[in-house]
């Protein structure tokens, strides 16, 4: 993996890593805020608040697992290859932006260098994948040109 590849996935590893925290931590808030809720309240308004709770843990437990999923799928990427051609790991550098093809954690910065990392099923990568250096591609009425694959 080249320098700035390895920066861009670790870059990626730790977006998620912090979206996992933030996550923990409004769960157990959330936990919290239900336990509360159980001695400050009596009745349907009990019910009700509880309710509440566990559909915003559930959601949380949700979008964590997702995160989760992400990191797997990160971590599965080989650092070894070298990219001749599009692929999932691969920091391709384009006429519109500089993409990350692993998993969709959207814009980060790296080296002041702005790159947009994208799953392989995302449309820009799906149209980019198998594609080479000075390749291009049609998206959406916009024209990319690939100047490196990396």
């Amino acid at each position: 993996m080249s320098n700035l590849k390895q920066r861009v996935h670790d870059a990626c590893s730790e977006s998620i890593r912090k979206k996992v925290r933030l996550l923990q931590t409004a769960i157990h808030e959330a936990q919290e805020s239900a336990n509360e809720e159980t001695k400050s309240s009596a009745g349907d308004k009990y019910e009700t608040g509880r309710a509440m709770a566990q559909l915003e843990i559930e959601k949380f437990a949700s979008q964590l697992a997702e995160l989760q999923k992400q990191e797997q799928e990160l971590g599965r990427i080989s650092s070894g290859l070298k990219d001749t051609r599009v692929g999932v790991g691969s920091l391709v550098r384009t006429s519109q932006g500089v993409f990350y093809i692993a998993v969709n954690v959207g814009e980060i910065t790296v080296d002041g260098l702005k790159i947009f990392s994208v799953s392989p099923q995302a449309p820009v990568a799906a149209k980019m994948m198998g594609m080479a250096a000075a390749e291009t591609f049609q998206l959406n009425g916009r024209s990319f040109a690939i100047s490196g694959v990396e």
